[in-house]
């Protein structure tokens, strides 16, 4: 009988892989249960192994989360392959002296290769076929690093775009409201006061955001929910150690290839690093900080869990953040020791008082927790190059840059030299501000977002990480 049910277990476990129900959020009690209630349910199927039934039944049972088209479990199932393959091919390569020498350069072309895959099976949607995959595989294993990298800042900004639309008509008022807003603004009244003592109009020296709609920002994440299909949620998290706190959690279902984050914060680029706070140890009291590949650095701590309007802001005020969604390990006495000899510079911030919606419920990504052992990441960091030229979008991308303007700079080792060159990756003079966001890597549904934090194997390391991928963490920081 346990054989039995083991085996039913498996199949089980099988068959959820193959639709894309999320098995790691179904126990072995929640299991057995469901086991016991099809086994029930086709006790009356004579001369029928009721393992061979399951799966049927398992299908009705739990059709919310089926994939109904077989063609795209085919193609899923296709690319799936590729993906492996291409990560033997990566491991093969970097074992070559050309490659050797730039291991990380390496690694960084395996992760644009992968989001180009995602990325372009997400802007096919649901007209995908095995013939769209099969075009979108042969141009990944033949376009350039150059074009791949193109192409996927194309798609992640078509889909930002798309969620900057609704977000628009959630919070903007209607027509009538901003010719009202209009002639308000054009017709000033200051009182006697503020001439008598030399003040002005708060509306005329600080050009904060126009009148939005009243909305909370719960009230924001649920419209949004109700137009794009999904928002994400920071609650307890479900991973099984007691240092997990809070996580992020997905509200809804998306595809492979959605843009679900924003990883939100200050931008600090190489030539400010010695602004960050905590300087020279800046990680050692700080969860809340991401590295892209060219070395720009985003600080998400001052940026909290958002705030409920729209407002100018430049990260000076430490956002709120419970004590237990995410803290950093327990204080070691080197830690306060670099603690007390820290001395990051002061009082220079450029003038970037940006006007950011703090409202926007996708500015979360600094909440998704690593996987645990033996659990696979459901989402990937995937650098974004907002254009800076998209004035109407920038009010939704939740970052500002340190300092006055980005210094060109060039790394040699470990160190940053500035450099007299531009370091334009796409090569267009448009200015842009270097983000990142969460792309979905599977589909997913009301599930626990996870990230591979991919920390340096050079360091000593949290009791709660377990390496995704030791080469690739390796390749990252060589």
């Amino acid at each position: 009988m346990i054989e039995e049910v083991m085996e039913m277990h498996e199949e089980i476990y099988g068959w959820c892989w193959g639709t894309g129900i999320p098995t790691h959020e179904l126990s072995l009690a929640a299991l057995s249960d469901l086991a016991a209630l099809l086994a029930s349910i086709s006790s009356s199927s004579c001369g029928v192994s009721l393992c061979s039934t399951v799966p049927r039944k398992l299908h009705v049972a739990l059709k919310s989360h089926s994939v109904q088209d077989s063609s795209v479990s085919f193609i899923q199932s296709k690319m799936a392959l590729f993906f492996q393959k291409f990560q033997e091919a990566v491991k093969t390569l970097a074992k070559r002296p050309a490659f050797s020498r730039d291991p990380r350069q390496l690694q960084f072309e395996a992760d644009i290769n992968r989001l180009f895959l995602y990325l372009s099976y997400n802007r096919l949607g649901k007209n995908a076929d095995e013939a769209h995959a099969e075009e979108i595989i042969e141009v990944a294993s033949k376009a350039t690093f150059a074009d791949q990298q193109m192409q996927v800042q194309e798609n992640v900004h078509s889909q930002v775009k798309t969620f900057c639309t609704f977000m628009d008509e959630i919070l903007l008022p209607n027509e009538k409201m901003v010719n009202e807003q209009q002639l308000e603004n054009t017709v000033p009244h200051r009182s006697g006061l503020s001439f008598a003592v030399g003040r002005s109009d708060p509306a005329l020296t600080n050009p904060a955001a126009p009148k939005t709609r009243p909305l909370s920002q719960a009230e924001v994440s649920q419209n949004l929910k109700d137009q794009l299909g999904y928002t994400v949620n920071v609650k307890p998290s479900r991973i099984p150690h007691k240092d997990a706190g809070h996580g992020l959690f997905l509200d809804g279902t998306v595809d492979v290839g959605a843009v679900l984050a924003f990883y939100p914060g200050i931008i600090y680029s190489p030539a400010y690093y010695r602004y960050i706070p905590g300087y020279p140890k800046v990680d050692a009291l700080n969860p809340y900080l991401i590295t892209r590949y060219d070395g720009n650095v985003i600080n998400a701590q001052p940026w909290g869990c958002g705030g409920d309007n729209r407002e100018l802001w430049n990260g000076s005020k430490i956002g709120e953040i419970k004590p237990d969604v995410k803290g950093a390990e327990p204080e070691r006495g080197s830690e306060r020791f670099w603690k007390l000899l820290s001395k990051p510079l002061e009082g220079y911030k450029g003038d970037n008082n940006e006007v950011i919606e703090r409202r926007n419920p996708l500015a979360l990504a600094h909440f998704a927790n690593h996987p645990p052992k033996g659990v696979q990441p459901n989402v990937m960091i995937c650098p974004y190059d907002f254009p800076l030229t998209e004035s109407n979008m920038r009010v939704y991308v939740p970052n500002v840059l340190f300092g006055n303007s980005e210094v060109n700079m060039r790394r040699f080792g470990n160190f940053w030299f500035k450099s007299g060159r531009g370091s334009k990756i796409s090569g267009s003079p448009v200015p842009t501000l270097k983000t990142l966001v969460l792309i979905a890597t599977r589909p997913l549904r009301d599930e626990e977002l996870l990230l591979n934090y991919r920390l340096s194997n050079t360091k000593r390391r949290p009791e709660w990480y377990a390496p995704v991928d030791e080469e690739e963490d390796r390749r990252r920081w060589s």
